[in-house]
């Protein structure tokens, strides 16, 4: 039998693209996302000075829906609560530049590399049962 642990990181590894929703006065703001994950830590890329930036340094805390595969009622997907931070240190910024080459549209200078560690994750419509929360440790 496998855990929820196992089951949310299968959707993790399948899956790249999510929404991701940051708050801006009061009002949600949705937006697709392309992700990179190491294990339970997401890592995607914006412009420096995108909007959604500029809300997450606000409020660091993010809601996101991952891996719904569009087949219909009964999909498999992840919530995902999460507290986003910028990447400064260069190795894990150059590693991830790798991934998202093609993807993040605009001058390399201009690119910001985020890291969203989770607080509480729920695997979502596994084969009609209710749903599995995995909760982390926020430092």
């Amino acid at each position: 039998m496998t855990s929820v642990r196992d089951e949310i990181l299968e959707v993790l590894n399948r899956e790249k693209i999510g929404t991701m929703a940051t708050v801006e006065n009061g009002k949600p703001y949705s937006r697709y996302m392309t992700f990179q994950n190491d294990e339970f830590v997401l890592y995607t890329v914006t412009n420096k000075h995108s909007e959604k930036l500029e809300e997450l340094q606000k409020n660091p805390y993010t809601h996101i829906l991952y891996g719904y595969e569009n087949g219909g009622f009964g999909d498999t997907f992840v919530e995902i609560e999460g507290k986003m931070t910028e990447i400064h240190e260069e190795g894990l910024k150059n590693k991830l530049a790798e991934f998202f080459t093609g993807i993040f549209i605009g001058n390399n200078d201009e690119m910001v590399t985020l890291k969203i560690e989770p607080i509480r994750m729920r695997l979502m419509n596994k084969k009609g049962e209710p749903p599995k929360e995995l909760e982390f440790t926020v430092e």
